[in-house]
């Protein structure tokens, strides 16, 4: 963790004296570990993903859903070795998969207590769940350990990414990522009870007033993927506490945008979709987060 170049900030901090740009240092910290239903079928399957929600973010999301543990940094820390044993708990518990939430600043210690699980018995397909504002390099490192790539592809106008994200680079950024997840999984691959074992993801949360540009994120991703990558269209934009009062985010989605937004995909061909009802809206979907909360700094 010496000079930390894991995300694509580069911040080039020493973990093990300061907290770097995700807020985090060099001790692992979680928010969450259960069995988690609501993440997309192919991931929750019957018996729930088994999710491990990382305290911490390299991205500044002004929005985030998960503003808690992202920004407030709540959670708690734990060794790699607990780290190990949680994976284990939750094959236990019958976990569809281990899903690793927010966990880029944590890859060396995720790869370290893989091995330990592994070789203790874990034997379910790993997931990993990000923001898409990830650095080649880190996600090369991830090569042989994760199965299923569960990017966010947030921004296609840099404009919007810097303004609300402070990543005025997110674009060419999560491009990059996306084709090396993809170059490590190749295309989609389900077993026999519809769960994705090998593949990519691509999620895209819809925000207030972007309909061109979530429309240009599927032209991107139509014409590089097709329908290679399976991709979710989440309409669950919540406005919460943090953004209340922003003239442009403190809103939920405008009628009709969402279902425009389907038809689009649907005029390129894309048949690898998942989209959401209106009942997936609300704070009530957030789930629920331990530990203590540090300051937001």
């Amino acid at each position: 963790m010496e000079g930390c170049t894991l995300c694509p900030r580069q911040c080039g901090v020493d973990r093990a004296k300061q907290k770097g740009y995700c807020g985090m240092g060099k001790a692992v910290r979680i928010a969450r570990a259960d069995l988690h239903f609501w993440e997309e079928p192919c991931i929750s399957g019957e018996n729930g993903s088994g999710a491990v929600f990382f305290s911490g973010c390299h991205l500044r999301c002004i929005f985030c859903q998960n503003y808690e543990i992202s920004a407030c940094k709540k959670g708690k820390d734990i060794s790699v070795g607990e780290l190990a044993e949680i994976f284990l708990q939750l094959q236990k518990k019958g976990a569809e998969n281990i899903n690793l939430v927010t966990p880029t600043h944590f890859v060396p210690q995720i790869i370290t207590a893989l091995d330990i699980a592994k070789a203790k018995g874990l034997a379910l397909p790993v997931v990993y769940n990000c923001g898409g504002y990830e650095s080649v390099e880190t996600i090369k490192m991830l090569e042989g350990y994760v199965d299923v790539y569960l990017p966010d592809f947030k921004y296609f106008n840099n404009r919007y990414a810097k303004e609300y994200s402070h990543a005025p680079d997110y674009f060419p950024v999560a491009v990059r990522a996306i084709a090396e997840m993809f170059a490590q999984t190749g295309p989609l691959r389900f077993d026999e009870k519809g769960r994705l074992r090998k593949g990519v993801l691509v999620r895209h949360l819809m925000l207030p007033g972007l309909l061109f540009d979530s429309k240009k994120i599927l032209d991107y991703l139509s014409d590089t993927y097709g329908n290679q990558i399976q991709i979710s269209l989440m309409r669950q934009y919540t406005p919460l506490a943090q953004v209340s009062k922003h003239p442009k985010l403190g809103r939920k989605l405008p009628d009709g945008h969402y279902d425009t937004l389907v038809d689009y995909a649907d005029s390129l061909g894309l048949y690898n979709v998942y989209v959401q009802d209106e009942d997936s809206v609300g704070e009530e979907f957030i789930p629920p987060f331990e530990g203590e909360e540090e300051s937001h700094e």
